[in-house]
């Protein structure tokens, strides 16, 4: 991707890093959220955070990672934010958002849920939102380098290969594909002649 092999490092993860970056910050989060607001109320805090994941995934592949300037430094960003995955989507290391880059966007969306929710629902609702992330992440490494052994593995795993291989514009869901059908991008089953 850069011309600088230093540079071109940090753009490449192993699959593991997001479980032992977010992996314990989760549990630290939601550990302290039961102590300070008790157990029913950090678990629906958290599914809420899961929730809130789906849909900030579902835009954010369609919005963000589809929008694509023609040219100049908008262009060069898109490709190296999502147009390199298109490009080489059987890239095993560059399929998680590197930490460069996913740890300064969850800050920000912890330090957000801190101003909405304040001092004690923030932490929970914020494991929850992070475990949708690291799911996500893990789903996403799944379908593109593992045949997947259910029912729900497989169709997630055709759904995903649709939008990288007959539609990028239908199909944003990877791991909560439902919230194409509520928009109107679920992918379409091409009829072979």
């Amino acid at each position: 991707m850069f011309d600088s092999p230093l540079l071109d490092r940090f753009t490449r993860v192993h699959p593991a890093v997001p479980v032992v970056l977010y992996g314990p910050v989760i549990a630290l989060l939601l550990a302290l959220g039961i102590e300070r607001g008790g157990a029913w109320n950090a678990v629906g805090l958290a599914l809420g955070g899961y929730a809130v994941w789906t849909l900030t995934e579902y835009w954010l592949h369609r919005v963000v990672f589809h929008y694509e300037p023609e040219r100049g430094l908008g262009a060069r960003l898109h490709w190296m934010i999502h147009g390199v995955h298109h490009d080489h989507p059987n890239d095993p290391r560059r399929l998680v958002m590197p930490p460069t880059a996913s740890v300064p966007l969850a800050t920000l969306f912890g330090v957000l849920f801190w101003a909405v929710l304040g001092s004690h629902w923030w932490m929970p609702f914020t494991a929850g939102f992070l475990t949708g992330y690291l799911a996500y992440d893990m789903i996403h490494y799944h379908v593109h380098h593992h045949r997947p052994r259910t029912r729900v593995g497989r169709r997630l795993r055709e759904l995903h290969m649709r939008h990288h291989f007959q539609d990028d514009e239908r199909g944003f869901g990877v791991s909560a594909p439902y919230w194409d059908h509520v928009f109107g991008t679920p992918p379409e089953r091409r009829v072979r002649s």
